[in-house]
């Protein structure tokens, strides 16, 4: 009888596969109804929509909403400001598709019952800051949800996608993924005509600064698997600026985000002796970076840069001043309920330190690095632009697809396009989808094909890990420590400790050299190979071994990306030590990769930077 003898195999044909039921997800799965009206439309979440993706628990900003009715920003001013964030290197053409069109999203929210905070006097959204604005979101991802919900054909919850299918009638062409029920373990088969990527970037591919029992508290959900990169690279999807990870500064061991306070409760930061310290370090940074330190807003990868000096002079613990905005109990409660609807685990880790927020000025740190392209970095697959805007090097097809045909991403997936957030994800869905939609219709009768000893090889894969631990489960020797086979945690463990002290975590102060760089592959080659002996002995832990594969594809890219530029771009985020400088001469270019599954080679290329926008 066998492993697979109680399993199912079950096929779903459709015309729009979407992978991911986060943000990215629902607006693409929505928006593909609505040009797709008589295509049937499937969305894969490996949670349940309802609360699955990086604002799964809830969010109480927008962070990206122009608000071009009232002429407060337009589409050109945010990719100024994503520009100068990123020290000069987005693709502004797909950062203004997604600026010129994220207003209509967010009506939309606000029409499907979301609520946006008003400004009393102008009866405007309510802004926390240039970009963002107020609104009570306990409720945002259900919403969302229902919106996909409603939209698709089908949505099938609980089904970890693993690997993608390609085209048995034409190279280099999509033809659906395959993937398991993380609860029943039956096999599932989707055939696609397109496939949208909208799963979620990477944390826990940096050893957090939480472990143990409390490695699950980091800032970026740490569901998030890289399962956005890893799936493209598999097939040859160029991927560009993996490099570009992000560290934020964050209220110690809670991560709990600052940005409400500073932006709506007008906080701001001091070193331990009660001193401003940012300028002290003007001179180092300029030295650094040039005059992107002169740039406004200050680029946030240096305000990072400051504090890392500061504390490393001995100066620390910066600390954020609330001592003076919770004077205020309008401002104490908002201070409150920003946690306990969003980040409850802030709350609580205050309270177990006896920190009371109007009496002492609770400390920052700097997380670990993550890598996501839909917040503020550029992470992600190298993506064909929009028509009407992009330039020729940026456009060799349908607006979102990837260089793999028929493969389109969005959020987390696609690159270039840092300040997204949700609302930008939301609406890069729904771009990625309208192209999708027309891509599909434009394909006649040239329809891909898959194929059966491809998807029954990949059945074989993606099981083996329970067969290993049922073959090696008796020669335990010591704990849970076998001689046959490796545990997901221990693989997640490993991978977590060679980028750390390899590729620029916390441990060294984000350092790292060209050789540490070529370390951390060998050994990040030697995790690969273990891979073939990790065992998993429930469906829990195969989908924690997947997402293990998963984020190990997604660290060797950002490696190699991170070997390739030389130069330390941005300081805050990490540093190139044997490049410690920002070299616009040489490297104010976008960064390119290319894995080849048959050889598994890596290929490495330059591709220029446009500013489209004066």
């Amino acid at each position: 009888m066998g492993l697979f003898s109680g399993r199912k195999t079950v096929h779903v044909d459709s015309d729009i596969l979407v992978i991911g039921g986060g943000m990215a997800g629902c607006g693409a799965t929505y928006e593909s109804r609505y040009w797709g009206r008589d295509l049937k439309i499937v969305c894969v979440e490996k949670a349940n929509i309802e609360r699955s993706g990086a604002v799964a628990q809830g969010l109480y900003a927008i962070n990206c909403y122009m608000g071009m009715q009232w002429d407060e920003n337009q589409p050109e001013d945010h990719v100024r400001y994503a520009r100068n964030d990123l020290m000069g290197l987005v693709r502004e053409d797909l950062g203004y598709d997604i600026a010129r069109h994220v207003d209509s999203t967010v009506h939309k929210f606000e029409e499907w019952g979301l609520p946006i905070m008003k400004d009393p006097e102008t009866g405007r959204y309510l802004r926390e800051g240039k970009w963002q604005i107020m609104i009570h979101g306990e409720s945002y991802k259900p919403i969302m949800a229902e919106a996909a919900r409603k939209a698709a054909t089908e949505v099938y919850n609980r089904i970890m996608v693993t690997h993608l299918l390609m085209d048995t009638t034409k190279t280099n062409r999509v033809s659906g993924a395959v993937g398991f029920n993380v609860r029943t373990g039956d096999f599932y088969v989707f055939r696609a005509k397109a496939v949208i990527v909208g799963a979620g970037g990477a944390s826990h591919i940096f050893k957090p600064r939480a472990v143990g029992e409390g490695m699950g508290r980091t800032w970026y959900a740490p569901w998030s698997s890289a399962s956005a990169y890893a799936l493209p690279i598999e097939v040859g999807a160029k991927m560009t600026q993996m490099e570009n990870r992000i560290v934020l500064t964050r209220f110690k061991d809670g991560y709990g985000p600052v940005g409400a306070y500073f932006l709506h409760l007008k906080t701001y930061t001091e070193n331990v002796n009660g001193e401003e310290y940012e300028s002290t370090w003007y001179e180092d940074t300029k030295a650094l970076v040039g005059d992107y330190i002169d740039r406004h807003p200050v680029p946030t990868c240096l305000r990072n840069h400051a504090i890392l000096k500061e504390v490393a002079a001995g100066r620390g613990p910066i600390r954020m001043v609330t001592k003076e905005a919770f004077q205020d109990p309008h401002k104490e409660t908002v201070g409150w309920e920003n946690f306990l609807g969003m980040t409850i685990g802030q709350a609580v880790v205050w309270a177990s330190q006896n920190i009371d927020p109007k009496e002492i000025n609770p400390e920052l740190t700097t997380s670990e690095p993550y890598v996501m392209g839909s917040h503020a970095t550029c992470s992600g697959a190298w993506a064909s632009g929009p028509e009407d805007y992009a330039p020729s090097d940026y456009q060799w097809g349908y607006n979102r697809m990837m260089t793999v045909d028929g493969l389109f991403g969005a959020g987390d997936a696609i690159g270039g396009t840092a300040h997204k957030f949700s609302s930008g994800s939301f609406t890069e869905g729904r771009i990625a989808a309208k192209a999708a939609v027309n891509y599909v219709n434009d394909l006649g009768t040239d329809q891909p094909q898959i194929s059966e000893q491809e998807y029954q090889d990949f059945e074989k894969v993606i099981f083996q890990p329970m067969e290993n631990y049922k073959v090696g489960r008796n020669e335990i020797v010591a704990g849970t420590v076998s001689p046959s086979y490796l545990l997901p945690i221990h693989g997640l463990q490993r991978l977590e400790k060679i980028m750390d002290e390899y590729v620029g975590g916390t441990s060294t102060n984000y350092m790292t050299n060209e050789w540490g760089l070529k370390r951390g592959l060998e050994l990040l080659g030697m995790l690969k190979e273990d891979m073939n002996h990790i065992g998993a002995e429930d469906l829990h832990q195969l989908q924690r071994t997947w997402e293990l594969d998963h984020r190990l594809t997604a660290s060797i890219s950002v490696t190699h990306h991170t070997l390739f530029r030389e130069e330390t771009r941005w300081p805050g985020y990490y540093y190139r030590g044997d490049h410690m400088k920002l070299d616009d001469d040489n490297w104010h270019c976008f960064t390119l990769s290319q894995y080849d599954r048959n050889t598994g080679e890596w290929a490495m290329e330059k591709a220029p930077v446009y500013h489209i926008i004066d």
